[in-house]
């Protein structure tokens, strides 16, 4: 296995990564400004009311978008195994 297969590997991964993670990781960010809006708007200093929201949103992404996510990672996750052979010699 050569440096260049193993830093291909490790961008694949890393990128596999940022994919699955942006959805999940914007939506809590989207979610966690308007409540921050909200309470800076009307003054309620509650560090607990974000919480709910942010859970319920990341949860509604994660039923739309997880055939998505599941299937990208189910098919790096394939090539890597079908590839062993190739990595070994």
């Amino acid at each position: 296995m050569t440096p260049e297969t193993v830093m291909d590997l490790a961008y694949q991964g890393m990128k596999l990564t940022l994919m699955v993670a942006t959805p999940l990781l914007g939506t809590a960010l989207g979610v966690g400004l308007l409540v921050a809006l909200f309470q800076a708007a009307t003054q309620i200093n509650e560090m607990t009311l974000s919480f709910i929201p942010k859970i319920l949103a990341v949860f509604v992404v994660l039923i739309i978008a997880g055939p998505w996510l599941i299937g990208e990672i189910i098919d790096f996750t394939r090539n890597l195994l079908l590839n062993i052979p190739n990595l070994v010699s």
